[in-house]
């Protein structure tokens, strides 16, 4: 008698566990492919500012247009940076605490 319920009991917190880990696994697996949307999207937003900096520099007139033109660039691109920077990491923390919470004990 004790050992079938100590198997049942066993049996039950190996299928939790076993739960437990694919949901963690599909967790992981969705905030990597959000992440990896997020870095796209920052590329092709860096991208666009790049060419657009381009056109404009393909039609000045003076050095000291094209001066201003890659200086402004440069001021915009570290600004951009660091908001895109600070997006991602904002993300790798809300993955670091989704996942602790999925692994805190449940109150049953």
């Amino acid at each position: 008698m004790a050992q079938e319920k100590f198997a049942e009991k066993s049996g039950d917190a190996m299928k939790k566990a076993g739960q437990s880990m694919k949901d963690a696994a599909g967790k992981v697996s969705a905030n990597a492919a959000a992440l990896n949307s997020k870095v796209i999207d920052q590329a092709e937003e860096n991208t666009r500012a790049a060419f657009v900096a381009l056109r404009s520099a393909a039609s000045v007139k003076s050095v000291q247009e094209l001066a201003k033109i890659q200086g402004d660039f440069m001021k915009e691109a570290a600004a951009r940076s660091q908001t895109q920077i600070k997006e991602v990491g904002e993300m790798i923390a809300q993955f670091g605490k989704d996942a602790m919470t999925m692994f805190q004990p449940k109150k049953d």
